[in-house]
Parts: C-alpha cells; sequence; structure tokens
C-alpha cells in the first residue's frame, strides 16, 4: 500500500500530564510521520514511538506543518489518542458467509453500519475475528516480521468443502496450511468456531476440534484456544441461506459431544482448550459449569464464561449491599431472556435490602427476529415494545454493551435519550460488570 493512501493520523484526544500534552498537542492535530515513516495504523505509531528520540511532522487543525522532536524514556507513551487505529483504511472481507452478522442487518440503516472487515490489524488490536482469506503476501510477511500475535482467527470448520461452503470463498479451504504457517512461525493464533446445525457439528465439528488440537501441541501452541459459539440469526438473512437456529435438542448434542473432546484434551494437554459459549447452557436449560472450568477466561469477549464471571463478581459486590436503603427504589433492570434463570440468584439477592425492588425485564428481540436473545443484541425499539406500558418504578438499569461502542445509541440507532424521554424514566447505565450494578442500584 503506497503512503499516498496513507491519512494523516488525526488526534482525538490527548491524555493529562502526558508527554503530548507537556508540548501542546491538541485535538484536532493530525499526525503525519515519525523519524520520516508514515505509520500507517496504531500498530506503526506504537513501534515508531518505542524510539527515545522522536521527529515528528504534524498538522494542526488550521492545516499548518510543525515538525516536534521529542526526548524520552524507551517505550514512555506519547498519550496521543485517534480517531481510528487504521490511517490507511479497512481491509474489507470478500466472503459472503450466510451467517455473517452484517449481512444480517435491516436495509436503511448508515452506509458504514455496513461494511465488512476482515483486518488482522484490528484482530491484533482489539481481538476481532478474521478469516485469513483476504490477505495479500504482503500483509503475511508483516504479521512475520512485527511478530503480530496472538490474532483471533474464525475458522468454524476445517475440512476444506464445508469451509468453502460457509465462507463462500474458495481461498477458504486453505485453513490448515495457514495455521501451519502460524505455527512453524511460532505465532499464535485463538479460534472461534460458529456451529450451524447440519452443516459444521457432528463428525465435522469433532474433526475440527482435532486438528485445532493438533496445533495446540507445540511449545508455543499456534492455536492457544477455541471457542465453540452457536450461529446468531435474524428475520433479515438471505432467505436461501440453509440455516436454521441452534434448538434446545441441538444444544443438548452439542454439550455432550464437546464435553468428551474437553475431557480428552485435559489428559493430552492439561487444559480444556476448547469452550462451549455461555449461550449453549441457556439453550439447552442446563446448569452453566464452574468457574475453574474457564481458567483465565481466554475467549471471555466470544461469550464464554462471561455469564460466570459475572456471577462470581457479584457474590464479591454484594458485600457493599447494605441490610436496608433510607429511601425506597424500584428499579427494572433490562436484560436479554437468556439469561433470565441465570441471573434469578442476583434478583434474590438484591430484593433482600429493604427498601430496595428491582424486576428483571427480561426481553426477547421482535427487531432481529429472535424468540432467545443475548442482552448485546437488544434495540431501543424492543425496549419500547415491551416497557412502554409497563410499571417500571423509579429507573430503569441498562446495561451498555447494548450500545454501539463508544456511543449513546443502540443497534436500531435509538438514542438512549430518546429511550429515556419516550418512557418517560431515568436511565442508569450499567458500564461493566457487577460491582456497577450494585453501585447503580444503591444511587440515591
Amino acid at each position: 500500500m503506497s503512503n499516498s493512501s496513507i491519512q494523516p493520523a488525526v488526534i482525538t484526544a490527548v491524555i493529562p500530564d502526558s508527554i503530548a500534552a507537556e508540548i501542546g498537542f491538541e485535538p484536532g492535530d493530525r499526525l503525519v510521520s515519525i523519524n520520516g515513516e508514515v505509520p500507517r495504523d496504531l500498530i506503526d505509531y506504537r513501534f515508531l514511538c518505542a524510539d527515545e528520540f522522536l521527529t515528528l511532522e504534524v498538522l494542526d487543525a488550521a492545516g499548518r506543518p510543525h515538525q516536534v522532536e521529542i526526548e524520552k524514556d524507551l517505550d514512555d507513551e506519547l498519550g496521543l489518542e485517534f480517531e481510528t487505529a487504521l490511517f490507511d483504511g479497512l481491509i474489507q472481507c470478500n466472503n459472503h458467509c450466510p451467517f455473517c452478522f452484517i449481512d444480517q442487518k435491516p436495509p436503511g440503516l448508515r452506509p458504514s453500519l455496513y461494511l465488512k472487515d476482515d483486518d488482522y490489524r484490528l484482530s491484533f488490536l482489539y481481538g476481532s475475528y478474521l478469516t485469513l482469506t483476504n490477505l495479500p503476501p504482503r500483509e503475511w510477511q508483516r504479521i512475520e516480521a512485527m511478530r503480530l500475535s496472538p490474532l483471533y482467527v474464525s475458522v468454524h470448520a476445517t475440512r476444506p468443502e464445508v469451509r468453502i461452503r460457509l465462507l463462500q470463498n474458495p481461498r477458504a479451504g486453505q485453513i490448515l496450511e495457514q495455521l501451519q504457517w502460524f505455527q512453524e512461525r511460532r505465532l499464535q493464533i485463538h479460534a472461534q468456531v460458529v456451529v450451524c446445525p447440519d452443516i459444521n457439528d457432528g463428525e465435522v465439528l469433532d474433526q475440527t476440534l482435532t486438528d485445532l488440537a493438533h496445533f495446540h501441541r507445540s511449545e508455543i501452541p499456534a492455536v492457544a484456544s477455541v471457542a465453540v459459539v452457536p450461529v446468531g440469526l435474524t428475520r433479515f438473512r438471505p432467505s436461501e441461506d440453509a440455516l436454521r437456529p441452534v434448538d434446545p435438542t441441538d444444544a443438548v448434542q452439542v454439550i455432550a459431544q464437546m464435553q468428551q473432546q474437553q475431557t480428552q484434551f485435559q489428559q493430552d494437554f492439561g487444559t480444556t482448550f476448547a469452550w462451549l459459549a455461555d449461550e449453549w447452557f441457556l439453550i439447552a436449560g442446563q446448569e452453566l459449569p464452574p468457574a475453574s472450568h474457564y481458567e483465565d477466561y481466554p475467549q471471555i469477549d466470544n461469550g464464554v464464561g462471561s455469564i460466570r464471571q459475572f456471577l462470581q463478581q457479584f457474590d464479591q459486590a454484594a458485600h457493599q449491599l447494605p441490610s436496608r436503603i433510607a429511601s425506597p427504589r424500584q428499579l427494572t433492570w433490562v436484560v436479554g431472556n437468556t439469561v433470565e434463570q441465570a441471573f434469578q440468584p442476583i434478583l434474590d439477592r438484591l430484593n433482600q435490602v429493604q427498601g430496595l425492588t428491582v424486576t428483571l425485564a427480561a426481553l426477547r428481540s421482535d427487531y432481529w427476529g429472535q424468540t432467545m436473545t443475548v442482552t448485546g443484541l437488544l434495540t431501543g425499539q424492543d425496549i419500547l415494545q415491551a416497557l412502554q406500558d409497563r410499571p417500571l418504578g423509579d429507573a430503569l438499569l441498562l446495561p451498555t454493551l447494548m450500545l454501539k461502542y463508544g456511543t449513546t445509541q443502540f443497534l436500531d440507532d435509538i438514542s438512549v435519550a430518546d429511550l429515556s424521554a419516550t418512557l418517560k424514566i431515568p436511565i442508569l447505565p450499567i458500564q461493566g460488570g457487577a460491582k456497577d450494578l450494585v453501585q447503580a442500584c444503591l444511587q440515591q
């Protein structure tokens, strides 16, 4: 990629008391080069800024060029934040996976919401999944040269014809050779398998796990972990895709199949290696595994162990709960209906506080056309439709994982402010873990 396609990196924030703040950087300034090198992305920026002596070419908000010289300790960060992690544009996906969430969105949304990325840099920086089918040779060379590991890879199936069918890309059949490439270079991936019933379950899933386990046997395992996730479908997907949602019978079968594999992996490796996403147990109506099962939670961002971790965090945070509160409060806690039973112990404990009444609004998403819905997929329309005629008490407890990253908007573009105004109720955002939930309940 030529330097002409790389745009100066727009600075959106300067961390207080940082090197950049002392020098006088301001939001709106644009970084052009570092020691004569034009950074393609945040990875280049971090690498180039590791030096002790830096010469930065900068454009201020008015477009005037400046040269800034900096002497600092090795690896000291400058304290700049940027508009985007990619200064040269997104590596887009040319696969046509029938279960791709981007292709299952309704028409009429903003164009940016239909962009499909398959960018290894976002995988390295943020843990997003890529397929490895869209990488030209120079990007493979960069991964090796800069030791960009681990990456997060959507495998789905190792049997070539099945993976080609799922990704609708003839290059998808090269996955085993690509994993060998990682192994030879002592680089790592975390793998994801999205299970589509009747396509890559059963013996195909067994083979996929066996093949991936082969790459876990090295001193530095090329495949560090695997997450097995049920396919998520919406009413907007193409009608001819031949997919069907996971039902309780499927979930019971996959859990039993995986437990056999996990027992073998424990014997072979001393680790579970491949984990089931929490949704399998919720769909099957089965108890979640204990916290010890998830080891160090290597796939928690894929919904593997997140509920168990939340329950654990709540047990600790519950020590802050008083026996009573001075001013009675009634709150409604909005969640997806898949977690209704799992969160019942939390609800019971909160309601032991005299004067505090918390009601769980466990909702499905009619917007997406789902009967079972995870919390992160609930939209503003779903909440409005379900709650507009219900007594909601004094405030709404709203997990922010429903919102598009860095915004106050739901996936359907309704804002939290609009929701609050329409329901005529204050909204208390739950930013993260169980501690935030407890604090919001006690907020006066």
